[in-house]
């Protein structure tokens, strides 16, 4: 007889199945991980303004906080870096306000998709706490 070298079909269709299985379990977890690094990075993010809006204040004369975003990041030294600075980085868009005439401000972090780049949503304002889904009133951040 002669032997004949190879896989059978049986063969390979395991094999398939076996990786079609270690696909399965992995893409959702590179998807979780992938979230979870834009929520840190937004996090990350909201404690950089923070510090950047107290330093631009303590600089000015009188003090006051910056108006917008682009007062940080087109200064000599800038304080924030230019992709900060548009309002976009990591899956979040942020929205800066200043209010009452520069003697306070608000920064609210939101996913660019909501549970595609991030789930969860973020606020820091003059007190410098990083609070989640929520404003300083407690109330929900749409």
């Amino acid at each position: 007889m002669r032997s004949k070298k190879g896989f059978t079909l049986v063969e390979i269709m395991i094999v398939v199945a076996i990786i079609v299985l270690l696909a399965a379990i992995a893409i959702p977890n590179l998807l979780r991980a992938r979230l979870s690094a834009n929520e840190a990075t937004s996090i990350a993010a909201m404690r950089t303004l923070s510090t950047a809006a107290e330093s631009f204040r303590s600089a000015q004369s009188p003090p006051a906080y910056p108006a917008d975003l682009t007062c940080l990041s087109n200064t000599t030294p800038p304080y924030i870096d230019s992709v900060l600075g548009s309002g976009n980085k990591s899956g979040y868009n942020y929205t800066y306000t200043q209010g009452g005439s520069g003697t306070s401000y608000t920064v609210v972090a939101a996913p660019l998709t909501a549970n595609v780049t991030g789930v969860r949503s973020f606020f820091v304002d003059s007190s410098g706490v990083v609070r989640v889904g929520t404003t300083s009133a407690g109330t929900p951040i749409e």
